[in-house]
């Protein structure tokens, strides 16, 4: 497999930098199985809501997440299966290599 272009690579380095955040990786997980509204996400991760909701913008700005609007509630979920994945591969390598 050849390396894929400049412009891929930058994408790919921007995603693996706002998903390797600690903060956004809690988040993340929070919703990994559903969606969540701010105060639950905030509640699940264990930070102030202002926290929540800067790095929830910064996720949603880098594609990784979806939301749907219902009221005045705003729920966030994943983008799509591929974070859920990436989240899954991420976990199972760090894990691995602590067993070993």
């Amino acid at each position: 497999m050849s390396a894929p272009n400049e412009e891929t690579l930058e994408r790919m380095e921007n995603l693996l930098k706002v998903a390797g955040d600690f903060t956004r990786l809690k988040i993340l997980y929070a919703i990994k199985d559903g969606e969540r509204s701010v105060g639950e996400i905030q509640e699940e991760a264990g930070v102030s809501q202002s926290l929540a909701s800067h790095q929830i913008r910064v996720l949603n700005d880098a594609g990784l997440l979806s939301s749907r609007k219902m009221g005045t509630k705003v729920f966030y979920l994943l983008a799509d299966d591929h974070i859920r994945s990436l989240l899954e591969v991420v976990h199972e390598h760090v894990t691995e290599k602590q067993d070993a």
